[in-house]
């Protein structure tokens, strides 16, 4: 009798066990499934990415075809970080697009000052929606390059993963710098500024600090300043971006000293270009406490530049780059200090002018 019933819970047990990882077993496959999916969704999204990249460069050649030669050009910056040295490829410089724009009406014959205009975002691209500021280089007589520089959206997700913020995406910057010194003959090489926004901003602030005698003046509007600050009132989603195995890897408290390195609030003593700085104290991406920090270490290290902060101007973060009236005045006060240093050809004498060139057809 006792055998009976030790087999019957013997049976029992071993139905139960072939259930459980029956159901354990049909998990683990949902899992691997939605794990699939996500990789497949995941590649599609780099992939209308970069789809909406090319029907933009489309959209760039169509709304400045009236007043720029407008190309794009394949060119190389510092290599990329590889896990493995001796890898395919490994210590290959990494290519990388930039815009030119030229205004139609250049003489090859003189001198023209070159803007570098960086981009913004921590994976953005240079849009459309700076094309009111690039008109309004233009019509003063600018060159104007915007470096697509590693971490870029549009141009696939190994490109994308390339991202080293802080680090050799202000090389890119650099690279981009050189290549149209050395390529086009009319640009002045004493004249060249670099311009940014947010990210762009900080790609302005970092390339004047490591490379002073490359640029002559730069604007650093509502920039990214201090990423440990940064980092500490952004969310987890924001920061697994830079903690993520293919960028920096660590979070701040691992590594203070490597988010110093890339912050250019902490690389202040390093200025020795002329520099203008535009913040807005409602601005809900870069706090102003972040870009009052860098202020205060320029300061600090006796640096001269000049600055403006501004009070809850409609627009926050984009305040000076939208369209109000507001915003292009702001955008003027920035022209007349560049052209204090660049001297281009038409300055603009007024703002009206600016919104002829920009607005008017």
């Amino acid at each position: 009798m006792m055998n009976t019933i030790m087999r019957k819970k013997i049976v029992a047990l071993f139905i139960s066990i072939f259930s459980l990882s029956m159901v354990f077993g049909q998990e683990a496959a949902l899992s691997a499934e939605i794990k699939l999916l996500n990789e497949r969704l995941s590649s599609l999204s780099y992939s209308f990415d970069q789809l909406s990249k090319r029907i933009e460069d489309n959209g760039w050649y169509d709304k400045l075809s009236g007043v720029a030669y407008v190309d794009k050009v394949r060119i190389t910056g510092p290599a990329a970080v590889s896990k493995s040295k001796t890898a395919k490829g490994a210590g290959n410089p990494l290519i990388f697009w930039s815009y030119v724009f030229i205004p139609k009406e250049f003489n090859p014959a003189k001198s023209y000052p070159l803007i570098v205009l960086v981009h913004g975002g921590v994976h953005g691209n240079f849009g459309l929606n700076n094309d009111h500021i690039v008109k309004e280089f233009l019509a003063q007589g600018y060159i104007v390059a915007a470096p697509e520089y590693r971490g870029s959206t549009g141009y696939g997700k190994k490109f994308q993963q390339h991202i080293d913020y802080g680090g050799l995406e202000i090389d890119d910057t650099k690279s981009c710098r050189d290549y149209m010194v050395e390529n086009y003959s009319f640009i002045d090489k004493n004249r060249v500024g670099v311009v940014g926004w947010s990210h762009g901003g900080f790609h302005a602030l970092h390339n004047i600090f490591n490379y002073p005698e490359s640029y002559t003046v730069a604007y650093a509007g509502v920039p990214v300043s201090d990423l440990i600050m940064r980092l500490g009132y952004q969310d987890n989603s924001y920061r697994r971006l830079f903690s993520a195995d293919y960028h920096i890897g660590k979070e701040v408290a691992q590594d203070v000293k490597e988010y110093r390195r890339r912050s250019p609030a902490f690389q202040a003593h390093k200025l020795q270009t002329p520099l203008l700085i535009h913040a807005n104290t409602n601005d809900d991406d870069v706090l102003i406490e972040e870009v009052e920090h860098l202020i205060a270490a320029l300061k600090a290290n006796n640096k001269k530049f000049e600055y403006e902060i501004y009070d809850s101007v409609p627009g926050g973060h984009h305040f000076d780059r939208i369209d109000s009236y507001k915003a292009k005045e702001v955008r003027l006060k920035v022209y007349k200090y560049l052209q204090k240093y660049l001297k281009p050809n038409k300055p603009f004498a007024s703002l009206s002018e600016l919104m002829t060139a920009s607005y008017l057809p």
